[in-house]
């Protein structure tokens, strides 16, 4: 009997160190699927160049988003071929779902013919629409002028825009 007792008492002692182990989940990774350096990208409608695109670094994610850690710089131009105004940003994303761009840091448009210059701190841009657009703070250098706003919408070119909130001095022509 003594053997048996010992036998149970061992194999009770066996089973209850014993313990289920959950499989563990595999993690999803949700990082860039690719990443490229030094991109040099056009974007041409009619075998024509509308936008030429620099990038230090591009992030590419499953659904199509890019990111732009290290700035972007474009450049816009017209149906002759014409540079008509240049994107500048610290950094950049691009949304595929909503066919959206954002630029953050310092964000620089400049249209080259009138040589008017707006800065601000975000910018969204939608090359569906050719439109440029944020909430943020901006200013307009103009060439006798300084214009400063919160908020704006404009077209890609800065050709026409119009700031929602604008303050400071400036001349209204009629």
């Amino acid at each position: 009997m003594n053997l048996s007792c010992s036998f149970l008492a061992a194999l009770v002692l066996v089973l209850s160190a014993c313990t289920t182990q959950e499989a563990t989940k595999p993690v999803l990774y949700e990082g860039p699927l690719s990443e490229a350096e030094d991109v040099e990208m056009f974007y041409s409608e009619k075998d024509l160049v509308k936008v030429k695109l620099k990038a230090k670094k591009i992030f590419e994610f499953q659904n199509g988003d890019r990111e732009f850690p290290e700035g972007i710089y474009l450049e816009f131009f017209d149906e002759f071929g014409t540079k008509t105004s240049t994107l500048q940003a610290n950094s950049a994303y691009y949304f595929k779902e909503e066919n959206k761009w954002r630029g953050r840091g310092k964000v620089e448009v400049i249209n080259t013919a009138k040589q008017e210059q707006l800065n601000t701190e975000e910018l969204f841009w939608k090359p569906d629409t050719k439109k440029i657009f944020t909430d943020k703070f901006v200013t307009i250098k103009l060439q006798n002028e300084v214009i400063y706003g919160t908020g704006l919408d404009a077209a890609q070119d800065l050709s026409t825009y119009q700031i929602k909130n604008p303050e400071g001095e400036f001349t209204v022509e009629e």
